[in-house]
């Protein structure tokens, strides 16, 4: 089979290309190898331009030099923007009293985040209606207050990316009977009103927890020898 040579510009082939000796002529150089038929109008065959804003314009398309973006690696670049924020956990009277403490902590731990604050606290009925003081219409409410001051808490602030919305799976659902196993709730918890740990529900809460139980200087700065290893 005869083969007809068609030079394409890499948008279209022109109509006002002329016929040289059984081929298409283009200013461009790269050829089309198409089986020769008997009829050469038919040029419908041809795939449509993926750049057709070209067909329209006899101007020369200049092509510019590109950046060199081999050095921008995806994923380190969304690292780079991925927010670190801080939480505050605590571990309510039930679990200290169960001897929970150094379960719950492991949690976190094994995790990978940071530990920036740590005590073992009384905490005062005005503290923690303020710390509830979104629960204050609920019917609940006085024994919830009576629930978090009948005995030592253990507070803590832990930071990391993501570690509110993290925290919060660890943690498990409010009611530990909807809380999946594997969670703390779903593993040591039975009932709503004792279930064993808090934890903020927003990275603004968080800010706002940590502030509220912990003075100034009593949380601690330090870098973890571990954390090549928990992130890129």
């Amino acid at each position: 089979m005869e083969a007809l040579t068609v030079f394409w510009s890499g948008a279209c082939v022109s109509h006002t290309q002329r016929r040289r000796n059984g081929s298409f002529s283009c200013s461009a150089s790269h050829p089309l190898i198409l089986p020769r038929t008997h009829n050469h109008s038919n040029l419908s065959a041809f795939p449509p331009s993926p750049l057709p804003s070209l067909c329209s314009s006899p101007r020369r398309l200049t092509l510019r030099p590109r950046r060199d973006l081999t050095r921008i690696f995806l994923p380190h670049l969304v690292a780079s923007m991925e927010q670190v924020d801080q939480t505050y956990i605590m571990i309510k009277p039930d679990g200290v009293q169960r001897g929970l403490v150094g379960e719950i902590i492991s949690r976190f731990e094994k995790k990978g985040f940071l530990l920036k604050g740590l005590k073992l606290f009384e905490c005062t009925k005005e503290l923690a209606e303020e710390h509830y003081k979104d629960l204050r219409e609920k019917p609940f409410f006085p024994k919830l207050i009576d629930y978090i001051t009948s005995g030592p808490v253990v507070c803590m602030a832990w930071e990391g990316v993501g570690v509110v919305a993290s925290a919060r799976k660890l943690i498990g659902a409010t009611n530990p009977l909807q809380a999946e196993p594997g969670t703390i709730r779903g593993d040591l918890a039975i009932q709503t009103g004792r279930n064993v740990v808090h934890g903020s529900d927003s990275p603004e809460n968080g800010l706002r927890e940590i502030e509220l139980w912990f003075k100034e200087g009593e949380l601690c700065q330090w870098t973890q020898v571990q954390v090549p290893w928990l992130r890129e």
